[in-house]
């Protein structure tokens, strides 16, 4: 998938154009196997789903859904979505599951439901220390003054944790990361592995602080009041921990740097 290609897609569904596919009064999961379609919304933030040099979507949330759909024997339709529409999206049925690093809340889980954890990150502060040297505690953080760059709709809303520092919010990561790396924000807030990769582009700069300032269990999330389908993931989820798949596929992208050459010059 081209840049481009990728634009139009994300546009689209950001305007509601996407015509839902879905029925109601059957399990998604049979509706998936009659049509012999997956589609799975996610967004895009590396490295759970990105486009790569060569313009394709590629990442661990990519690897998870196309694994699921060489299981159930379907083709894969990957619908990439701004983070802060991905849940409204499904439940206006753009497409059938969300693979997207959603991480389980109590909030979220009153909108839709969510499957067994797949995956599990830790959110970190990171501090631009070019600009904030004088920052080497969470605890002065939390000061007027410091500016915080973070992602909208993330379930890790910085305010929370510092409330008298300013929350810089961006719908698209590389945006954030850059008021970071220009010293528009004194710190971000952000998942592993970004921390690391952050301290990797410039060790010098980049500064985390420990310790974690959450942690959290991601999984599928579909809508509301399909038990069936419910089951039928966490069967699933269940034997790919079982086997290693998704224990493989984490360290692969969470814990190695095999992948890094693939990501596309800013």
């Amino acid at each position: 998938m081209n840049r481009r290609a990728f634009t139009a897609i994300s546009l689209a569904l950001g305007l509601g154009l996407a015509a839902p596919a879905w029925s109601e009064d059957k399990p998604v999961i049979d509706q998936i196997k009659e049509t012999k379609v997956l589609r799975v919304g996610l967004g895009t933030f590396v490295p759970w789903a990105f486009v790569n040099k060569d313009g394709a979507l590629v990442g661990f949330e990519v690897d998870v859904a196309t694994r699921l759909a060489a299981d159930l024997g379907v083709e894969l339709e990957l619908v990439p979505t701004a983070w802060d529409a991905i849940i409204p999206s499904l439940v206006a049925g753009q497409f059938d599951v969300v693979i997207g690093g959603l991480t389980i809340t109590e909030e979220r889980a009153q909108t839709v439901d969510f499957t067994k954890p797949y995956e599990h990150s830790q959110t970190y502060v990171v501090v631009n220390a070019n600009v904030a040297p004088e920052i080497t505690t969470l605890e002065q953080v939390n000061a007027a003054g410091v500016t915080i760059s973070a992602r909208r709709g993330s379930s890790a809303n910085p305010q929370a944790f510092f409330p008298q520092a300013t929350a810089l919010l961006f719908d698209d990561e590389n945006m954030q990361i850059q008021e970071f790396f220009n010293g528009n924000a004194k710190a971000i807030f952000t998942s592993t592995p970004t921390p690391a990769l952050l301290v990797e582009r410039d060790p010098a700069l980049a500064r985390i602080l420990e310790p974690a300032v959450s942690q959290s269990d991601e999984a599928f999330a579909l809508r509301k009041g399909d038990p069936a389908s419910q089951a039928a993931f966490n069967d699933w989820i269940d034997a790919r921990w079982a086997d290693g798949f998704l224990t493989e596929r984490y360290d692969y992208w969470f814990k190695g740097r095999d992948w890094a050459a693939q990501v596309a010059p800013e």
